[in-house]
Parts: C-alpha cells; sequence; structure tokens
C-alpha cells in the first residue's frame, strides 16, 4: 500500500507528530514498506496453527510466602526527625 506525501501529513498530524518536509518522502517510503509487510503477514496460511494465548506454556515459578526480613521500623524511624505511632510526620505542604 504506497503512501504518499499527502497521507504521512494526515498521520503525522493525527499522530501529533512533526515531520519536516525534507523526511517526509523517507517516511512515506518506510511507512509504505511496513505496511507491504503487514500485508504480507496477513496473507500467510495460518489454518493449521492452533492460536496461543501464551508462547511459553509454562507455569511462573514463585517464591515461597515467607518473611525473609524482620521489622526494622524502629530502627529506621529512631533517626527521623518526627515520627507518631508509627508513622513519619513531615510539613504540611497543600493548604
Amino acid at each position: 500500500m504506497p503512501l504518499d506525501k499527502a497521507d504521512v501529513e494526515k498521520i503525522a498530524h493525527l499522530a501529533r507528530l512533526a515531520v519536516s518536509e525534507e523526511a517526509l518522502e523517507g517516511v512515506a517510503g518506510d511507512l509504505s514498506n511496513i505496511l507491504d509487510l503487514v500485508e504480507q503477514m496477513g496473507a500467510a496460511d495460518t489454518s493449521g496453527v492452533e492460536p496461543m494465548a501464551h508462547p511459553l506454556h509454562m507455569a511462573q515459578r514463585l517464591r515461597p510466602d515467607a518473611v525473609t526480613e524482620t521489622d526494622l521500623r524502629d530502627r529506621f524511624q529512631s533517626i527521623a526527625p518526627q515520627t507518631e505511632d508509627g508513622l513519619y510526620l513531615v510539613p504540611r505542604v497543600v493548604e
């Protein structure tokens, strides 16, 4: 599907892209090549191919749901300027 400069200008406008006048011919050629490739791929016979939900039919390895770090909140809050009931107090920034 060959595209001309007017097509590229319209696509660039819709995509909010700035394409210089000098680059229009090159972009038109590149987009035409991409569309030709998509057309070729669409013409391939896939009648005997089973659709896949995922390319790898494997289960994801999960780590055990176990505590790996100790609770260091009191240690971290001991160096904070202000804390209250386990929360960090910060200056108000929105009024």
